[in-house]
């Protein structure tokens, strides 16, 4: 998630402020893991207004109220991956280093995102990832710091402890299986002198044992179903889809708002308080660079106008 500041001065002397037909206090960009979440906390305040745009349609079956089976059946996930309708299907440039091979790198185009075609495994990664980071100069980062975001966020199907959650949107199932082979994996993971761990999201990562999910009674519990969906209701909440932003609307070195194309029309959206770029690690970075924001040298090669050169994107 990327954040960039808009004016709360002088808006009449933004190049665009004629056209500020739209405006909210927030408009957040990518109704993704992220975006999700975000619309949910922030339309929170009633005082505030949130524009949250997708680039991808709904998690629905052709435009009506039921939920898309091939995205919430969690045995269906190989569709989403394997075609470009919720997917923007990626692939790299051939990498030097792997004999030159195309990777893929499949990433959400849908309400909830890469949360909407992923495997559904629960894992925070290691704690010691997190200390790192906070060693490393990310202040606030710490795994003690994160621990109680992790709890607040999760439900649990085995209820709250220390490092579970109980109350919270997201829900996380153990994973079930009474099948031979499963079994005989694990036992044979701890004769090869691995331990057994029964929460690899505990104090215990290390071992084998049984995974935690995304799922609830059956279905994919993705971010849209446990942040968007309770705050659709909302009516300082507008959630557009189908809605390919094109480029961010500078104030000086301000973010004022977004353009982006619907239904083949380019329009415009302001924003009083903040431009939120939530598109991924793919697109948060290519939005930024369309827009001036990037490597100086590599946008004039491309004849974008530099508004801020940032050689680190």
């Amino acid at each position: 998630c990327f954040t960039t500041s808009a004016s709360h001065q002088n808006a009449s002397s933004s190049p665009s402020a004629n056209q500020k037909t739209l405006s909210y206090s927030y408009v957040v960009i990518g109704a993704g893991s992220a975006g999700c979440v975000l619309a949910n906390r922030l339309t929170e305040d009633p005082q505030e207004s949130v524009c949250l745009l997708e680039a991808g349609p709904k998690d629905k079956w052709l435009g009506s109220s039921r939920l898309s089976w091939k995205i919430h059946m969690p045995a269906a996930l190989t569709y989403n991956l394997c075609d470009d309708k919720y997917n923007w299907y990626y692939h790299t440039l051939p990498q030097a280093h792997m004999d030159n091979r195309v990777m893929y790198w499949p990433r959400g185009r849908v309400w909830g995102g890469s949360s909407s075609l992923n495997a559904m495994v629960y894992i925070r990664g290691h704690a010691e990832d997190y200390n790192r980071w906070q060693r490393e100069g990310a202040e606030g980062w710490d795994y003690e710091h994160c621990l109680p975001y992790f709890r607040k966020a999760q439900c649990h199907e085995l209820g709250e402890n220390r490092y579970r959650g109980g109350s919270g949107p997201l829900r996380v199932s153990r994973g079930k299986t009474n099948h031979p082979l499963h079994k005989a994996f694990i036992e044979a993971g701890q004769q090869a002198g691995y331990p057994f761990t029964d929460d690899m999201n505990g104090n215990q990562q290390e071992g084998v044992g049984w995974m935690d999910m995304t799922i609830y009674k059956g279905k994919r519990w993705s971010s849209a179903s446990a942040y968007l969906r309770p705050a659709l209701g909302r009516p300082n909440l507008k959630a557009e889809v189908h809605c390919m932003t094109t480029k961010i609307l500078f104030d000086g070195k301000r973010a004022v708002g977004v353009e982006y194309v619907q239904s083949g029309e380019k329009k415009r959206v302001f924003a009083d308080k903040e431009v939120i770029l939530s598109g991924g690690a793919v697109n948060s970075p290519q939005l930024l660079m369309l827009s001036g924001v990037g490597n100086a040298d590599d946008l004039k090669d491309l004849g974008i106008p530099v508004i801020q050169h940032l050689p680190g994107m």
